[in-house]
């Protein structure tokens, strides 16, 4: 007890307390450190004797700890490909090829994806002049890697400067079959002019241009056939060129090299026409190459007119840019078509004014209207004045007054109304032309197909001649429509029709069609007094079955009135046709009428007070609702309570009732 009580006052030292804890006034750096561990040479570490071997036994020794240690290094980590290499190349300073082969084919099973282990592999074999080996590599390099471009490259100048054309050749072709990158194929063709071989090159750009067909290749292509003096050929591919990119992929370096061959043929005219043939078809932002080349052609053979030419093609361009970004700016038609009247043959003269008329104002206003009236205007003084053709200015006159929407003369024609449909389609029908109601009432569709009476009247002209058939299709293509102004009045028009020709499954098919587009109570109180009308056996059972899906169906439906109709028009089918069991079956689904309170906000967003209104609370809703089902169970208890009060109050008329 005295030596645990000893034990216990004895104190913890205290740990010594930094007073001073400002930064002292010499700092030192870990560079300082580091620097000064060099000048002292403190981590040197004297180099390892130099040994010098004497005998066999030493060089197998010295041979076997070499080994040794690179093998440990492969152990320790396989994937450093780096230490296979330095192995195999330590093997190849001793000679040992074969023991080099090895352990290159041991690190190609480790990481045959390592493009300079390969590399590497091949060209021990090459140095050591062993051919056969070095292809037996270069083979299996390039069907393992085929998209290593290198590898190619090395195997197909090995086999060139061993003056193996033929393999080489053979090696260029398996690689073009990978259709590599375009060095590739330019490496492929000077191969073959190194050997004089214009045919086999000529074959290969051919080849070439249609895996990479840009631009550059083809001229490429034409320059190589030029520098050999095939000019014929050159121009079949420069034509060749022009007509594989089309208009649509247009390029002004095509035409310009084109060009630029043709002037050095003195094939003058065959210039101005590929100059002016591009300058037609390639934008003025994509032509300014185009337009400088062309100048310079100009001045140095052309004459005043060409020159000319040129200012009235730049000025035609401005106007194609400016008409192109806005074809309804009318003012640019009017100035583009001064500059082609008063320097342009007849035709293009025409094709202008087609192009111009062809951009017809978007909305039918009259501020719109203006001003393209005057294209047809002029188009007409144009043909009548300088054209001097009389047919084609009453054609142009004819054409305008055709097009133009302010004539009233043909109504339907020019301004259709619903009201001139409608009183047209009545005068024929008058004069019992059936045929042209049947015309009037397909353009009047064309005009508004979304106007149901349409096509209500439509199917009632077919049945009234008698085209049940036509009638039918009428009214399914009706009800196909994606907008109808009154769909309702629509289906129950086909419903009534279907069942005038007492077609009961294609009725009962139309209400189900009906009811996949709307769940409205009205249509399922229709299609359940459509079963109980029918008059055929099972439909009452039917009638019930609509009336029994139907309400299963509403329970998810917001509008709690429309429930109660449906459940009303079902209480009223069971009283006149069911049995004591499937009225009160009905009875219990009847909801109770409750009276609620909810606030009211202004139009402001402020609180406006409180309304009571009324809600409908199903017994199915109830159910599933425990806050419903306590409050019914409440209501309950307090009827009983009121009923126990009435029986202690007047207990003789409980005797009376009990005697009798």
């Amino acid at each position: 007890m005295a030596a645990s009580t000893a034990a216990g006052k004895q104190r913890i030292p205290k740990v010594a307390k930094v007073k001073n804890k400002a930064p002292a006034e010499v700092q030192i750096t870990t560079e300082q450190l580091l620097r000064e561990a060099k000048e002292r040479e403190l981590e040197l570490l004297p180099p390892p004797p130099q040994q010098r071997i004497t005998d066999e036994e030493e060089l197998n020794d010295y041979k076997l700890r070499k080994r040794k240690t690179f093998e440990d290094n492969i152990r320790k980590n396989r994937t450093v490909i780096s230490n296979w290499i330095k192995y195999a190349q330590w093997e190849e300073s001793l000679k040992e090829i074969q023991r080099a082969r090895s352990i290159y084919e041991r690190a190609l099973d480790v990481d045959y994806r390592n493009i300079t282990l390969w590399l590497k592999y091949a060209e021990m074999e090459m140095k050591n002049r062993q051919v056969n080996h070095a292809r037996n590599i270069w083979d299996r390099a390039i069907t393992t890697l085929p998209r290593v471009n290198q590898f190619w490259y090395k195997y197909t100048y090995m086999e060139e400067m061993l003056g193996n054309v033929a393999g080489a050749r053979q090696v260029f072709e398996r690689w073009m079959e990978w259709q590599p990158e375009e060095q590739a194929w330019h490496s492929y063709i000077n191969f073959e002019l190194r050997y004089k071989e214009v045919d086999r090159a000529r074959t290969i750009y051919e080849r070439f241009v249609l895996v990479h067909p840009d631009v550059k290749n083809w001229i490429k292509y034409a320059r190589f056939e030029e520098k050999h003096g095939y000019f014929a050929h050159a121009r079949k591919v420069y034509e060749r060129a022009v007509e594989f990119f089309g208009d649509e992929h247009m390029d002004e370096r095509l035409y310009v090299a084109f060009a630029k061959f043709e002037e050095n043929q003195k094939e003058f005219e065959r210039v101005r026409v590929i100059y002016k043939y591009a300058l037609d078809r390639i934008s003025k932002q994509e032509a300014q190459e185009l337009f400088k080349n062309y100048t310079i052609f100009e001045k140095k053979f052309g004459d005043r007119r060409g020159i000319e030419d040129i200012i009235v093609s730049k000025r035609r361009f401005q106007y194609e840019e400016e008409v192109k970004a806005n074809p309804h700016n009318y003012d640019a038609w009017f100035d583009y078509l001064r500059l082609v009247e008063s320097d342009a043959e007849a035709e293009t003269v025409r094709e202008v004014y087609e192009r111009a008329i062809a951009n017809v104002p978007p909305i039918q206003e009259k501020r719109h209207w203006k001003r393209y009236i005057y294209l047809w205007v002029n188009y007409a003084l144009y043909e009548e004045l300088e054209a001097k053709d009389p047919e084609r200015t009453r054609q142009v006159y004819q054409a305008s007054l055709e097009l133009i929407p302010h004539k009233k003369g043909t109504s339907i024609g020019k301004c259709p109304k619903n009201k001139l449909f409608k009183g047209y389609i009545e005068l024929e029908l008058q004069l019992r032309e059936f045929d042209r109601c049947r015309k009037l009432y397909e353009k009047f569709l064309e005009f508004g197909p979304e106007n149901c009476t349409s096509w209500i009247k439509f199917a009632e002209l077919e049945t009234i001649l008698g085209d049940i058939e036509r009638a039918c299709a009428i009214y399914e293509l009706a009800i196909s429509q994606p907008r109808l102004d009154m769909p309702e009045v629509l289906w129950k028009s086909y419903i009534d029709f279907e069942i005038e020709q007492e077609e009961t499954e294609r009725t009962r098919n139309l209400y189900r069609r009906l009811l996949q587009r709307t769940q409205h109570v009205k249509v399922w109180i229709s299609f359940a007094q459509f079963e109980l009308s029918s008059g055929k056996e099972g439909s009452l059972p039917k009638c019930r079955q609509i009336y029994e899906e139907a309400n299963k169906t509403m329970r998810n439906c917001e509008e709690k009135e429309e429930r109660l109709m449906l459940l009303e028009s079902w209480r009223s089918f069971e009283d006149e046709f069911g049995t004591t069991s499937d009225k009160e079956r009905v009875d219990k689904l009847m909801p109770e009428k409750v009276k609620k309170r909810r606030k009211v906000q202004a139009d402001d967003g402020s609180d406006a007070g409180w309304e009571e209104y009324y809600d409908y609370i199903f017994p199915e809703d109830a159910a599933n609702q425990p806050n419903l089902k306590l409050l019914a169970m409440a209501k309950l208890w307090k009827k009983q309570q009121q009923e126990k009060e009435a029986a202690e109050q007047d207990p003789d008329k409980d005797i009376d009732e009990s005697e009798s």
